[in-house]
């Protein structure tokens, strides 16, 4: 497994840096964020996106499912915590009672690589309209599933298992043969399996946000993915608009993409 995986301040560093970098230059362009927001991230984690919005004067509040990865946030978070710039909700997401848990909606509401993770898209993307401020925006970063790495695989402890491409599209029982004879373990093959039957397409995605009330108010496609850059020292590339622009076949040779979706009603 790759270290940073479990190196938890790098892991948080790492996630500002790509949001000071290369999520706000993206939002700026549709969003004035030189006004103080209320900004909401879904699967926070140790809060790294956070970090990066309250350094920007935002009001911020995190929503994580693992108490364990707030333990975490809480203490690379002390100082915006005891400022009340930052506040934390250890709760699932379907529970939240927005106005005993939190007492306020947001204007921008951010899942970076969570939505990825989430079983039943259809009965949660709708759930984001109850978090909206009137003109609130959602901004969505994930790997579409058909991508060379798109199963995750790449957290695998294997040699072989962490590097090969695109062998999380083998269907049922032979993913999880190849997988067995790479050396993963039942562990590890169970994670696999998760994220295979949450994972998502670039038009399952978009059908899913048109289904429920949400349009594109911005979108940007990568060769390769902004986070790659602190991961493995992998220069950020856009898709070339002709590739971005062929649907389904982009899915599988775009690392990842970048979303700001609004409500359309």
């Amino acid at each position: 497994m790759y270290e940073f995986h479990g190196d938890k301040r790098r892991y948080f560093e790492m996630t500002c840096k790509v949001t000071q970098n290369h999520i706000i230059p993206f939002l700026q362009t549709s969003v004035d964020l030189k006004k103080q927001m209320d900004v909401l991230e879904i699967g926070c984690g140790e809060a790294g996106v956070l970090k990066a919005f309250t350094e920007l004067g935002h009001r911020t509040f995190g929503i994580e499912l693992e108490e364990s990865r707030l333990v975490h946030a809480r203490e690379f978070m002390a100082d915006e915590l005891a400022d009340g710039k930052v506040a934390f909700l250890n709760k699932n997401i379907y529970d939240v009672d927005i106005e005993k848990d939190i007492g306020r909606k947001f204007d921008l509401v951010i899942l970076k690589d969570v939505i990825e993770h989430i079983p039943d898209q259809e009965r949660f993307i709708p759930q984001l309209h109850r978090f909206l401020k009137p003109g609130g925006m959602v901004f969505y970063a994930f790997p579409p599933w058909y991508m060379p790495f798109g199963g995750h695989q790449q957290i695998l402890p294997g040699k072989l298992a962490s590097k090969l491409p695109w062998y999380h599209l083998l269907p049922g029982i032979s993913y999880k043969w190849a997988l067995q004879c790479m050396g993963t373990n039942q562990s590890g093959i169970r994670t696999m399996y998760e994220i295979k039957s949450t994972g998502i397409s670039i038009e399952r995605f978009l059908k899913i946000n048109k289904q429920t009330g949400f349009g594109k108010k911005a979108e940007a496609y990568y060769l390769f993915n902004p986070i790659y850059e602190y991961k493995f020292g992998i220069k950020p590339r856009r898709q070339s608009k002709l590739l971005a622009s062929i649907p389904f076949l982009r899915n599988f040779y775009t690392m990842g993409v970048y979303f700001l979706m609004k409500p359309t009603e």
